[in-house]
């Protein structure tokens, strides 16, 4: 797997969003840029999908294995919250975050682990 093409796609994608996110609704660049956020996130998911999958499903394995993994594309920013058994009654989630391409465990928003990353 090439990872630094894998984080600049990632990269690509947030940086796409922060711009989509300055704009408002009636904005005529909006549609435009709304297109190339799905265009780059379909373009992610054919080419890195698989692989970031496999890394979620040994994440989820190991942290939370009650919760289903899903495309690898959902846990961008906010990510997906997730029940870890270890941690009852927490806010926790995990984020799919860019530089370099990582997984990481956010337990109420104050503590964050990474619990995968591509370089290793």
């Amino acid at each position: 797997m090439d990872v630094k093409a894998l984080n600049k796609a990632l990269l690509a994608i947030v940086t796409k969003r922060e711009e989509l996110a300055k704009l408002n609704y009636n904005d005529p660049a909006y549609d435009d840029l709304e297109e190339e956020l799905h265009d780059l996130e379909d373009d992610f998911q054919e080419e890195y999908g698989e692989y970031l999958e496999k890394a979620l499903e040994q994440v989820h394995n190991e942290y939370c294995p009650d919760n289903d993994v899903l495309m690898p594309i959902g846990y961008l920013g906010q990510g997906i919250p997730v029940e870890v058994e270890k941690l009852p009654g927490k806010d926790t989630r995990l984020i799919l975050v860019p530089n370099p391409t990582r997984i990481i465990l956010s337990v109420n928003k104050d503590k964050q682990q990474v619990v995968w990353s591509s370089e290793q």
